[in-house]
C-alpha cells in the first residue's frame, strides 16, 4: 500500500456509509468472478476526514483462482475526502490458506478483517 499510514486510534472507527460499501465493492468486484454474487462482510473504518486510509473486510465470492473461492480478505487503500470514502483501490484479496498474508498485511496498519461482520 502507498502513504496510507496506520489507523490513528484517536480517531476512533466508525461504519461505512451504503455509498462507501459500494465504492469499495466495485474496486474488490474487478478481482473477483460474478460479483453480483458476492456477500461482503463490512468492518468499521478510520474515523478519518482526509487522505489516503486503508481499509480490510471479507468477502465470500468466487475467484478466478479456484483455491481461492469462499471466504477471502482484502487490503483496499481508499481515498478519504471531507470524512468520506471517495475511492478506492484493491491492494491485495487472497483465500484459502493465503488468507493470513493479508491478515498480516492488514495488522501491519492496525486492522483485521476477520473484525468484518
Amino acid at each position: 500500500m502507498s502513504d496510507a499510514t496506520p489507523v490513528d486510534s484517536s480517531l476512533g472507527m466508525r461504519e461505512l456509509t451504503p455509498p462507501e460499501k459500494k465504492i469499495i465493492a466495485d474496486a474488490v468486484a474487478l478481482s473477483i468472478k460474478d460479483p453480483a454474487s458476492a456477500k461482503y462482510r463490512w468492518a468499521k473504518i478510520s474515523n478519518s476526514a482526509e487522505g489516503s486510509v486503508n481499509y480490510c473486510g471479507m468477502v465470500d465470492a468466487k475467484s478466478p483462482y479456484p483455491a481461492y473461492n469462499g471466504l477471502q480478505a482484502y487490503i483496499v487503500e481508499t481515498k478519504v475526502t471531507d470524512g468520506k470514502v471517495s475511492s478506492a483501490v484493491v491492494g491485495l484479496i487472497a483465500g484459502g490458506k493465503d488468507i493470513a498474508i493479508v491478515t498480516k498485511m492488514c495488522k501491519k496498519y492496525g486492522l483485521n478483517p476477520n473484525d468484518a461482520t
